[in-house]
């Protein structure tokens, strides 16, 4: 009979000690084998992926409210992934090793990368806060700066017409004390959102400086006369100009970029007036006037009537806008809805502002006396175009060159200063000087303004009372709340100025539109005058007028109640007598 064997449990436990404590060294051995050196490179990556978080993906999460702490949760999962990617790889040697080292950098830089792309999404951050993963262009901008400590504080990057930069002059210097005058104006501008800057004299020995935010004049620092002429001098060299040219027109463009700047193209405009030089500044004038047509405002209704224009190429479509309420844009945007490739396409302008592909673009020389402005719209008439963009109506001739083209081959996009529809269908039949000649061409009108849209990041909802809502002529039972402008937002509990719109409580603009067809009983009221007849006829449509318009973006969030108020009142303080007086001479007029 066999018996068991008794081992004792001494034995067992000592050679469970053992196996444990031999794998216990094996491991504890792979790790101590990789040597110090490796560790320290293994550790070299996430030194880099931690400066850049605390310097800069976390300033940037706090400064634009992008949620800082849920961020931080994810770069320490992003790196726990990371650290857990060294430690449970299972393979060993130096191949194992460059595994695990290149995997750490791989997951580290998707969550930089991740964190990039999602912030630059949010609609919150302007465009030139936002982050870049382009190392050349880091290091290049890093170099800038350092060479900009040497030569001095200089903060903006200017780039002349000769495409070289404008270095700064030495420090303790009259010239650096210019030079930076001049920046001054610019970086205040650019902060401020501003899209033009004007400098020009108030009195017999001072300056003014005015900057055009969002369609809206803001007004700036007063400079001394002889400060103010320097400083126009400086950005006359630097775009191309002849300084010593006080009175003639002159434009011509440069460059800046900064840290905190991408670069900008500035147009400068100087021209001589009765008081002294007179200085104009245009931010990014090709970008300004560059919008898709879909996304100039219009409602669905209206933009497909714009489009089923567009289908045919005869008479004439009027756009009337105020000064400086996206005349050219719209323009533009028009003739992009036909064919550049199968039409003939022109345009008569003061200025050409943007490069059209496949549109011959006429630019009127005013400084050359061979041909008017209405005679330069005949010629062009006369060639049998398809369309015809003209960008402004100064005078009568044009007006009749216009009406008298054959309107049964050619469209004609007449750009002109209006308050609203009904005023530019009355400037354009008076300039015609016939009634009936003027309403037989037109196929339809098509009336703008601009008006400022609301900080997402500020702006204030609010509950309208009853009779605000009744006065507005909105249902009450519908519309719960409406927005106004901020300005503000907390900090750690404390009201701060915003820094998406610098405290304005707006930020960029949209326009709000009246399309109108005009068929044959328009046709009629036109052709007699009969003007309360047409404004009767149009609102039995009932196609929103500009006003309208405004109302709904305000209804939907996009702008506020006052900014309605401010557009309409402009109407009022005009009296809509756009159309009331006749065309006078050819003139230059903005065209933004």
């Amino acid at each position: 009979m066999l018996e068991p064997m008794m081992i004792p449990l001494s034995d067992t436990l000592g050679s469970m000690t053992l196996g444990s404590l031999s794998i216990t060294l094996a491991a504890g051995d792979a790790y101590a084998l990789i040597g110090w050196w490796k560790g320290l490179l293994l550790l070299a990556p996430f030194l880099g992926w931690a400066w850049m978080l605390s310097t800069i993906l976390d300033k940037h999460a706090q400064r634009f409210f992008l949620g800082q702490e849920k961020w931080n949760l994810i770069h320490m999962i992003f790196g726990a992934a990371a650290i857990a990617l060294i430690v449970l790889l299972p393979l060993g040697g130096i191949a194992g090793f460059l595994a695990a080292f290149f995997g750490a950098i791989a997951v580290l830089a998707i969550d930089i990368f991740v964190f990039v792309t999602i912030a630059n999404k949010d609609e919150r951050i302007p465009e030139h806060a936002k982050l870049t993963l382009n190392f050349s262009e880091m290091a290049e901008k890093r170099d800038e700066k350092k060479q900009a400590k040497k030569l001095g504080s200089s903060e903006l990057v200017v780039v002349g017409a000769d495409k070289m930069k404008i270095m700064p002059p030495e420090k303790e210097t009259t010239a650096y004390a210019v030079r930076l005058a001049s920046e001054e104006l610019v970086i205040n501008g650019y902060t401020t959102h501003a899209s033009q800057i004007d400098m020009r004299p108030i009195n017999a020995e001072t300056y003014g400086v005015s900057m055009l935010v969002d369609g809206v004049r803001q007004p700036g620092e007063q400079i001394a006369l002889a400060d103010a002429i320097q400083v126009i001098d400086f950005w006359k060299k630097a775009a191309g100009l002849d300084v010593n040219d006080r009175r003639r027109k002159q434009s011509g463009s440069v460059t800046v970029s900064s840290d905190d700047m991408s670069n900008q193209t500035i147009k400068c405009i100087t021209s001589g007036s009765k008081t002294g030089m007179v200085l104009s500044m245009v931010f990014n004038p090709e970008l300004a006037v560059q919008r898709k047509p879909e996304d100039l405002g219009m409602t669905n209704s209206q933009f497909e009537m714009v489009k089923s224009w567009a289908n045919e190429t005869q008479g004439v479509v009027l756009l009337g806008a105020p000064s400086d309420n996206g005349r050219t844009t719209s323009m533009y945007s028009m003739l992009k809805l036909h064919d550049a490739y199968t039409s003939n396409i022109q345009t008569i302008e003061y200025e050409i502002e943007n490069a059209l592909e496949g549109v011959k673009q006429i630019q009127y020389d005013q400084s050359k006396e061979e041909a008017d402005f209405a005679t330069t719209v005949r010629s062009a008439l006369r060639r049998d175009p398809d369309v015809v963009g003209i960008c402004d109506l100064p005078d009568s001739a044009t007006a009749q060159n216009i009406a008298n083209a054959d309107l049964e081959r050619t469209r004609v996009y007449v750009s002109l200063r209006a308050e609203d529809a009904l005023s530019a269908i009355q400037l354009y039949t008076r300039g015609v000087g016939d009634p009936k000649l003027a309403a037989k061409g037109l196929e339809g009108v098509v009336a703008q303004k601009l008006l400022r849209v609301l900080c997402s990041n500020c702006k204030v909802a609010y509950q309208p009372s009853p009779e605000m809502l009744k006065k507005l002529g909105l249902p009450s039972d519908k519309v719960k709340q409406l927005f106004k402008k901020g300005g503000q937002v907390l900090i750690r509990n404390k009201p701060e100025v915003c820094p998406t719109c610098n405290g304005i409580g707006y930020i960029g603009q949209t326009g709000c539109f009246g399309v109108f067809p005009i068929e044959k009983d328009e046709m009629q009221m036109i052709a007699s005058e009969n003007w309360t007849g047409l404004r009767t006829a149009m609102r039995k449509r009932s196609l929103p007028t500009v006003q309208q318009a405004a109302l709904r973006k305000a209804v939907e969030g996009i702008t506020s109640i006052e900014e309605v108020s401010r557009i309409s009142s402009s109407n009022k303080k005009s009296g809509g007598s756009s159309g009331s007086k006749k065309p006078s001479s050819p003139k230059p007029q903005p065209t933004a």
